[in-house]
């Protein structure tokens, strides 16, 4: 997931370059989107990690 949010950054990031503002502020809004979500399963995964460690 953090592949595609990285994907859809460089692609605003080169649209923007040659000034194509739609496409750039659409790319962006899914990169930011794709790597709030991947932030979250992130820190689910660590939560989960933690409480499965201290169990006896």
């Amino acid at each position: 997931m953090l592949q595609w949010a990285l994907i859809f950054l460089l692609v605003a990031l080169v649209a923007g370059v040659f000034g194509f503002g739609g496409i750039a502020s659409a790319s962006a809004g899914i990169a930011q989107i794709l790597f709030f979500i991947f932030l979250v399963l992130f820190v689910g995964a660590i939560v989960m990690g933690v409480m499965r460690g201290r169990r006896p």
